[in-house]
């Protein structure tokens, strides 16, 4: 197994990790199994996330009929807010400044948002550990560990029900395997008669707010004269916008961009911006239970790459990106 050679240059990458043929089966078989279940089962819960003291909590309705998906959720701490997701169409209301945002984005995966996709590398990248048993919110739940085959991403530790596969809690471990983040069901019901229209109909019902409409312009990065100069193992481009120039971020034709990447699991977004002194400080780093983000000036420009990977993986892509010539 090779690893991050972390003692003598942090930022120094091993090669990719090999996976025998068993391994990469193993680990695709169950993936395929929770995906398919996140997708498929009916279910209505009550879930909450903690990382260090902090805690939140929110219930969420899923409902899925044949390639139609729809889930609302509901937060239950801090300002009032609904967010309704039908495929790639997102809604969110909120109701202390009456204000419905409507917006398409391209899925990274639904609650509990663990897996990306059923992509075959994430067999190069971690290994799978059954780790027993355990009830989480009144169901059986199997419980495994993802550990990562190098320092460029955290671990996951995963109870998934035993009757479907899916996830009803999750941990995210750092590089030492402890936990980072952790969201779990305090109640679940599974196939549970939610109504695809009842919840079409209230995602429609926006009398009595201000609508938005942020329109994100599907791009490339090198469209807008960026590359990464050295791939990140294990991390692949997954789409690239250009967000909506406001006066306060950007010019017209100086559009922030966000490019995002994943390994399968794990994502990452670089955002670039125009430099501005009145809004951007000094280079930092920021630890927000599993979520990292780090920053930079880099020429003209502002950089924040963030995502529920390492700082040291955070910054092998904000030192790795470049503007073309």
């Amino acid at each position: 197994m090779n690893y991050v050679a972390a003692q003598s240059d942090p930022l120094a990458v091993a090669p990719v990790p090999s996976t025998t043929a068993a391994e990469s089966r193993s680990i695709d078989d169950w993936l395929t199994r929770m995906h398919e279940a996140s997708k498929s089962r009916a279910y209505i819960g009550t879930f909450v996330v903690s990382s260090g003291e902090a805690m939140s909590s929110a219930k969420i309705w899923h409902v899925c009929e044949g390639n139609q998906q729809i889930e609302r959720v509901e937060t239950l701490t801090g300002p009032p807010r609904s967010i309704f997701r039908h495929n790639d169409q997102v809604v969110t209301f909120l109701p202390e400044q009456k204000v419905v945002r409507r917006e398409k984005r391209e899925s990274l995966g639904l609650f509990p948002g663990i897996l990306q996709s059923t992509d075959r590398r994430i067999a190069d990248f971690y290994k799978v550990r059954l780790e027993g048993a355990e009830r989480v919110a009144g169901v059986d739940a199997d419980i495994v560990v993802l550990v990562p085959k190098d320092r460029l991403r955290f671990g996951y530790r995963i109870w998934t029900e035993q009757k479907n596969g899916l996830v009803v809690k999750l941990q995210t471990l750092d590089t030492d395997g402890q936990v980072l983040e952790q969201a779990a069901f305090s109640e679940l019901q599974l196939d549970a008669p939610v109504k695809m229209d009842k919840l079409l109909q209230m995602m429609g019902k926006a009398d009595g707010y201000r609508v938005e409409k942020p329109v994100l312009v599907k791009t490339t990065a090198g469209a807008q004269g960026w590359v990464l100069k050295a791939p990140v193992p294990g991390f692949k481009p997954v789409s690239c916008y250009k967000r909506p120039a406001t006066p306060a971020s950007a010019i017209v034709g100086q559009e922030p961009m966000q490019w995002i990447f994943s390994d399968g699991l794990a994502s990452v977004s670089i955002f670039v911006e125009p430099f501005d002194r009145q809004r951007h400080g000094k280079a930092s780093s920021l630890s927000m239970g599993a979520t990292q983000a780090t920053t930079r000036q880099l020429d003209a420009y502002w950089v924040t790459v963030m995502g529920e990977v390492p700082l040291t993986t955070l910054r092998l892509f904000a030192n790795g990106l470049e503007r073309m010539k």
